[in-house]
């Protein structure tokens, strides 16, 4: 669905951003890309989108160059931005007036979603505080039943029901045609949801695996003591004792901790990187 190959760019003549990028991305997917402030994470989903044209490279997304900004390739994607800049019009007018330009939008899905994030149709989204407009898009992207939908920072303005409900209705729309990005720094927002996780780092991507993946390899846990443990990929101190990430070696069942995986990718990019291209010998 989305191919990038050796992706070269940069903003006017100063320092290149990315230099020779790649990345592959399947549908069926909800791919959470996460990095630190500063980079790429913005601009790589504006190249996907076909907002930010790079300087050299292949970019092929729905089969489709982005840059050419083909009508039937934008009616198949849709993005919505961490700055929102929107019309001063009804929930119900937007609906009317862009829905048209999606060939797949559904207005009985529109009109579901608007009702379960407890929005109104006649408020007009100038009125709306930035949660309101934040679960407006979401509402409107899901509905257009695009192939791709692109979500930059979702979860920011919503409150802890809204946040339950984005969940809920991301995991009902996704579907075997169908691949979504969401690149955040709330990841507890969304850590039971991405599949696969993609990490950027200096302009680089260090980590792109499956969380069944991120499982066979690493072990998230708790580690009781007053010492940190030697073995630790990462650790952080908690109540009686460090969570840490470490190699699993034993097959150890566990539930992946998105934060802390960031922060022992970025710790140590090139030992975890490591784990992941030697053979797996769990002991039975």
């Amino acid at each position: 669905m989305i191919h990038l190959q050796d992706i070269h760019f940069s903003y006017g003549r100063g320092k290149s951003l990315f230099s020779g990028l790649n990345l592959d991305l399947e549908a069926g997917s909800i791919c959470g890309l996460l990095g630190r402030n500063g980079a790429g994470k913005s601009t790589l989903m504006k190249i996907i989108a076909g907002l930010l044209f790079p300087r050299s490279g292949q970019a092929e997304v729905l089969g489709y160059r982005p840059g050419d900004r083909n009508a039937d390739f934008l009616g198949q994607l849709y993005y919505i931005s961490e700055e929102l800049h929107l019309p001063d019009l009804s929930l119900k007018a937007l609906r009317d007036a862009y829905g048209v330009f999606y060939p797949n939008f559904s207005n009985s899905e529109f009109d579901s979603y608007v009702q379960s994030f407890e929005l109104d149709m006649g408020q007009h989204l100038k009125g709306m505080s930035y949660g309101q407009k934040k679960k407006s898009m979401v509402c409107f992207g899901l509905a257009t039943n695009s192939r791709l939908l692109i979500l930059d920072e979702p979860t920011n303005g919503l409150d802890i029901p809204s946040k339950s409900q984005f969940r809920k209705v991301l995991a009902s729309a996704i579907t075997d045609e169908r691949c979504f990005i969401i690149s955040t720094h709330q990841v507890r927002d969304i850590a039971n949801l991405i599949d696969p996780v993609v990490i950027l780092e200096e302009s680089e991507i260090i980590y792109q695996q499956s969380i069944y993946d991120t499982m066979n390899r690493l072990y998230f846990g708790t580690h009781f003591g007053a010492e940190e443990p030697k073995e630790a990929l990462y650790s952080e101190l908690a109540p009686g004792g460090y969570q840490i990430v470490r190699e699993n070696r034993g097959g150890e069942e566990c539930q992946v901790d998105i934060e802390a995986l960031f922060n022992a990718v970025l710790a140590d990019p090139k030992r975890i990187q490591n784990l992941f291209t030697k053979e797996v010998s769990h002991e039975s």
